[in-house]
């Protein structure tokens, strides 16, 4: 998740400052793809469905 937005947001300081003029769009908007995809991800992570503590479901190992 940090990933996508680490990158994103060098995605396009370097695409608005340090890209040649020809690439310049198309690395900005990776960076915006790429902090979409970590609030995405965030999103999905944040908004998980707590696991079951059931002790039925879950194998005893008496030897």
């Amino acid at each position: 998740m940090m990933m996508f937005f680490v990158t994103g947001i060098i995605g396009i300081i370097v695409g608005l400052y340090v890209a040649p003029p020809q690439a310049s769009l198309l690395i900005t908007f990776m960076g915006v793809i790429n902090i979409s995809l970590g609030g995405f991800f965030g999103w999905i992570f944040l908004n998980q469905t707590p696991q079951s503590d059931n002790k039925r479901k879950k194998k005893r190992n008496d030897n």
